[in-house]
């Protein structure tokens, strides 16, 4: 136990902390177990994955787990559905590939003017 009240109130921080996180890191490992199992079966298979990976963004948005190890997931969950020959994008990748405008080309501009040399 500790004696220094900072630590004292670290932990209580702590505590809250890992109980708060525990709500997320379960409902991202749900929801992956699921998706997985839809994988399996063929059965909704695009919006489970698609819960997955939201799920797994929240969980480390909020700090919950690693960006790195929801990107994981994510492309592990993306390869099998891949691999099912279905063809779901998330709905972060559906956005991206909407018609964009074309681009304009730059303006010419004008040739910058000579400068002149500085006055002493």
């Amino acid at each position: 136990m500790a004696n220094i009240k900072s630590q004292i109130k670290r932990n209580r921080q702590n505590e809250k902390r890992r109980l708060r996180n525990r709500n997320y890191r379960g409902a991202a490992r749900t929801a992956v177990k699921d998706a997985r199992a839809a994988l399996g079966t063929g059965q909704d298979t695009p919006a489970a994955v698609k819960a997955a990976i939201s799920a797994l963004d929240t969980a480390a948005q909020k700090g919950a787990i690693h960006p790195r190890n929801a990107a994981r997931r994510k492309g592990r969950l993306m390869k099998h559905l891949a691999a099912l020959g279905t063809q779901a994008q998330p709905a972060e990748q559906e956005n991206e590939s909407a018609a964009k405008p074309a681009k304009k080309k730059p303006a010419e501009k004008k040739p910058a003017a000579k400068k002149t040399a500085a006055k002493k």
